[in-house]
C-alpha cells in the first residue's frame, strides 16, 4: 500500500510552500527549545524540529529541480504553437525518456496509454490548446480509464480550468497536468 499524504496536512502544505518556510520553523523550534526550556530538556526542541528541517530539504530538492517560471512560459508558448502531429510525437518522447511504455490510442478522450512498472495510465491530450477545458473531456478519459482498468488518468490542458472541471477531477482523481508540469514533460524541448 502506497501511502499518501493528506492535501492540506501542514507537511503537504510546507512541501509544496518555498522550502525557507520550513527551515526557519526547524531553526524556530530550535531556538525555541533551548530558550524556553530548561537545559536538559533544550534538546526537546531539536528533535521537535527535525521533521521540519527533513521537509525543507525535500522542498529545497523539489524546487532547485523545478523549472523556471520563464522556462514554463516558453515551453507552453512552443507547445501552444505546435500541431496536434508535432505535440503527440513530442509528449510521447517525453513519456519515453521518463521509462513509459507507451501506446497510442483512438479512444474519445484518450490519446496514450502509459505503462511503467505494471501499472498503467491513460493520457488525454488532443485538447492541450483549448482557452478552456470543461468537464465533458475529463468525463471521456474518465470512461476510458474505467473502460481499461487504468490505475491513473492524466489530461494535458494549457488553458483554463473551471472551478467545476477542478472538482470533478478531484473527486475522480484524475490528474491535470498544465503548464508547470508539461514543462518537466518536456524538459528537452528546445524554445
Amino acid at each position: 500500500m502506497k501511502f499518501k499524504m493528506p492535501r492540506n496536512s501542514i507537511f503537504a502544505v510546507l512541501l509544496r510552500s518555498p522550502w525557507w518556510i520550513s527551515a526557519a520553523i526547524a531553526v524556530l523550534l530550535s531556538v525555541g527549545g533551548f530558550a524556553a526550556l530548561p537545559l536538559e530538556y533544550a534538546a526537546m526542541g531539536v528533535f521537535a524540529a527535525i521533521p521540519f528541517a527533513v521537509i525543507a530539504i525535500m522542498a529545497a530538492w523539489k524546487q532547485l529541480r523545478a523549472p523556471s517560471e520563464t522556462r514554463v512560459q516558453a515551453v507552453a508558448q512552443a507547445a501552444a504553437a505546435m500541431s496536434w502531429t508535432d505535440f503527440s510525437r513530442t509528449v510521447q518522447a517525453g513519456f519515453q525518456r521518463d521509462g513509459c511504455e507507451v501506446e497510442r490510442l483512438q479512444a474519445p478522450g484518450a490519446d496514450f496509454a502509459l505503462s511503467k512498472d505494471g501499472h498503467v495510465a491513460i493520457v488525454g491530450a488532443r485538447r492541450w490548446k483549448a482557452a478552456r477545458v470543461g468537464v465533458e473531456p475529463l468525463r471521456e478519459l474518465q470512461a476510458e480509464r474505467e473502460r481499461r482498468g487504468a490505475r491513473e488518468a492524466i489530461c494535458i490542458a494549457l488553458g483554463e480550468v473551471p472551478d467545476t472541471a477542478l472538482q470533478y477531477a478531484r473527486a475522480n482523481g484524475v490528474s491535470l497536468m498544465q503548464a508547470p508540469e508539461l514543462a518537466k514533460l518536456l524538459r528537452d524541448l528546445k524554445t
